[in-house]
């Protein structure tokens, strides 16, 4: 049956996009963000839900300029009330998770160029898709 899988996935993802969807293992015991990964002919990108965190929560940075890391510490405020007396009744609302996902990128991204922006409970990072170095070229020498 995993043959079958291996198969169809091979035939559905070309190789640079499956290190893509198949995420380094580093996740230890923290929370993961749920991904969703575009691919367009200019770049990748990678939308992830992250309600109840601000951009400053966030830290999206590139290791070794081929692996993607998104980070977060989870922390969340809750909200204060400034009379004397006032205590919450009910307390349902979990702060989230510390989350880190790790994305190895293809060969051939700007990884200079990539930006991120939290809107709305979704972030957002875009990376720029390089095209890949020319061919060498064979140019025949005559021999006089």
């Amino acid at each position: 049956m995993s043959s079958v899988v291996d198969v169809v996935s091979q035939l559905l993802f070309p190789e640079s996009i499956e290190r893509l969807v198949s995420p380094s293992r580093s996740n230890e015991s923290r929370g993961t963000i749920p991904v969703d990964i575009l691919d367009t002919p200019k770049e990748y990108i990678f939308y992830m839900d992250v309600p109840g965190l601000s951009k400053s929560d966030i830290q999206v940075s590139v290791e070794d300029e081929k692996t993607l890391v998104i980070r977060s510490n989870g922390k969340r405020k809750r909200e204060e009330s400034e009379e004397e007396g006032c205590k919450y009744v009910r307390l349902e609302r979990n702060p989230p998770l510390k989350l880190m996902r790790k994305f190895k990128l293809p060969e051939y991204c700007n990884v200079s160029a990539s930006t991120a922006k939290c809107e709305n409970g979704v972030l957002t990072v875009v990376v720029e898709k390089m095209p890949p170095p020319s061919k060498a070229k064979t140019v025949k020498v005559a021999i006089s």
